[in-house]
């Protein structure tokens, strides 16, 4: 993979266009670190899919050195969706470090379009209290590991972290020292959300001025919603310069999460003028269904009221407003749903259905599945025929989402039966299969009848498993409407220290959705746990 001058790593860096805005997306790799947010390799690979469909430019697919599974989740995703005949850019991030930067590279040498994003921090209380290193020493680390990576790749992109705590004119004499080393992109993190718009775009307005060569590269902003202004502050970004901003589907992430991808895109979209005439890659029409595919594999519910893809978003209860409406929909609506993919379906889907007219409808929600999947899908999608008159889009989504859920599981559940009613202790019997094909059974009592299946499965398990939160709701209207239950549990992965798993199902009966909901976060800690060991 070298080329004539010496670079590995196919084709330079493309050459950009200052009028389009370039979707960095880090769902993948930052969003995925939401507590309790673990995807499997099935789910990346289906988000990722889709996000590329969506018209991101750069997907993050991940940080290949936290783990085996990362390294070869961000392989396959640059094999399968790095190689697609309109393909992003595939990126792995990396500490500036040899090791980390040659196990990133590893991973997405594979893309048509690979980069290396590697990071430093650069604010003085993280020097001294984290890295326990001089300025001095920073620089020199910087100016070598850019190098070292841009030895391996052309598309290089740093990115100072804890900018927006950082010394300005030290921050001004790393970044130069990047683009001297060889990097692309340089990315202006407010890794603790700290700044104020005005803060924030001040920084990047000091940087345009005082870094040499930083017309050459493109500026990009990485925002974290600590105080709720992520969006606003990369806002402010872009309209002093920023070219590239690093978002997430549904603003999942870290803590209070990143930048909304969905919000950013259609400020720039609704508000063109106000932007200069700027514009980005995505095909809007795409946002409602990429925001469900990514709650539902993540188990991350969006919240009614979210902009642009809450289910509230468009809604209109005031009678003051719907009138206007009904007169002219300008008076209540900046934007038409119909743009963001808020468009009702006419296909309807039942027990007669054919598996032709099944797969093409996953298709058109974004799903791609292999043979074997399209199988399960249908074989459960006939058997839910059987209970439901009508098959909605919403009943598909929880649907093919349960079953990506519960890839790879340490425990199935056979069976589960639950006696509760006035004046009786609810108990629950429940029968798990392990990987080896072997049934356990138990039985347990509850203070109500989810408590009663969740303490039977400890009891078969073994675990040490806590649920510490429980949200049910029917996935449609009507007595038959699917109900789709998302968990969440606190388990030690046998280190002592306690971590989040979440787990999400979606069965008409509501017992036995809680059941395989809490199976499946449970699951995913077992596995946790056997890769600590």
């Amino acid at each position: 993979m070298s080329d004539s001058d010496g670079v590995s790593g196919g084709v330079a860096a493309p050459a950009f266009d200052r009028n389009t805005v370039l979707i960095f997306d880090t769902t993948l790799r930052d969003g995925e670190q939401s507590p309790g947010a673990t995807l499997n390799l099935g789910e990346k690979l289906e988000i990722g899919r889709q996000l590329a469909r969506l018209g991101v430019d750069i997907i993050e697919a991940g940080f290949p050195i936290a783990s085996p599974g990362d390294f070869e989740a961000v392989t396959r995703l640059a094999q399968d969706v790095g190689q697609m005949e309109i393909s992003p850019v595939i990126a792995g991030l990396a500490r500036a470090s040899k090791m980390d930067i040659d196990r990133a590279w590893s991973a997405v040498q594979w893309a048509k379009k690979p980069r290396i994003h590697t990071f430093l921090a650069t604010s003085d209380i993280h020097l001294q209290h984290k890295l326990r290193i001089t300025r001095n020493d920073c620089v020199e680390q910087v100016g070598e590991m850019v190098s070292h990576a841009r030895g391996l790749c052309k598309d290089v992109e740093f990115s100072p972290e804890d900018a927006g705590r950082s010394d300005p004119e030290f921050l001004w004499q790393v970044l130069a020292v990047a683009v001297k080393a060889g990097a692309t992109t340089l990315n202006i993190p407010d890794t603790v959300g700290y700044c104020t718009p005005v803060e924030y775009a001040a920084m990047i307005q000091g940087i345009v001025k005082n870094v040499p060569g930083i017309e050459n590269v493109i500026i990009s902003a990485h925002c974290h919603n600590d105080l709720g202004l992520a969006t606003a502050n990369t806002l402010a970004g872009i309209r002093a310069g920023v070219r590239q901003v690093e978002v997430t589907v549904n603003g999942i992430g870290e803590r209070a999460g990143n930048t909304s991808l969905e919000e950013v895109v259609m400020a720039i979209h609704t508000r063109r003028q106000y932007f200069g005439g700027l514009r980005t890659n995505i095909d809007t029409t795409q946002l409602v269904r990429t925001s469900k595919m990514v709650s539902a594999m993540t188990s991350i519910v969006v919240q009614p009221n979210k902009a642009i893809v809450g289910v509230n978003a468009f809604a209109h209860e005031a009678g003051i407003h719907q009138d206007g409406m009904l007169k002219n929909p300008l008076t209540y609506e900046i934007m038409r749903p119909e743009t963001v993919g808020w468009t009702e379906t006419n296909l309807v889907l039942g027990k007669h259905s054919g598996r032709h007219a099944f797969s093409e409808r996953l298709k058109t929600m974004g799903y791609e599945l292999a043979r074997d999947e399209l199988d399960r899908a249908f074989e459960r999608f006939k058997v839910l025929c059987d209970k439901k008159k009508t098959v909605t889009e919403a009943d598909l989504e929880a649907l093919v989402a349960d079953q990506f859920e519960n890839i790879n599981e340490v425990y199935k559940l056979g069976a589960l039966n639950v006696t509760s009613g006035t004046g009786t202790v609810p108990v629950a019997s429940v029968r798990l299969i392990d990987e080896e094909g072997e049934s356990h059974e138990d039985a347990a009592l509850g203070n109500g009848p989810v408590d009663a299946v969740c303490n039977c499965i400890n009891r078969i398990t073994g675990a040490d498993a806590k649920l510490t939160e429980f949200h049910v709701h029917a996935v449609t209207e009507g007595i038959d409407a699917i109900a789709d239950v998302t968990i969440r549990i606190e388990m030690s992965n046998g280190g002592g220290k306690k971590f989040v798993f979440s787990g999400r199902s979606a069965d008409t009966d509501t017992l036995v959705a809680s059941g395989r909901a809490y199976l499946s976060a449970l699951n995913k800690g077992l596995r946790s746990k056997q890769t600590v060991k």
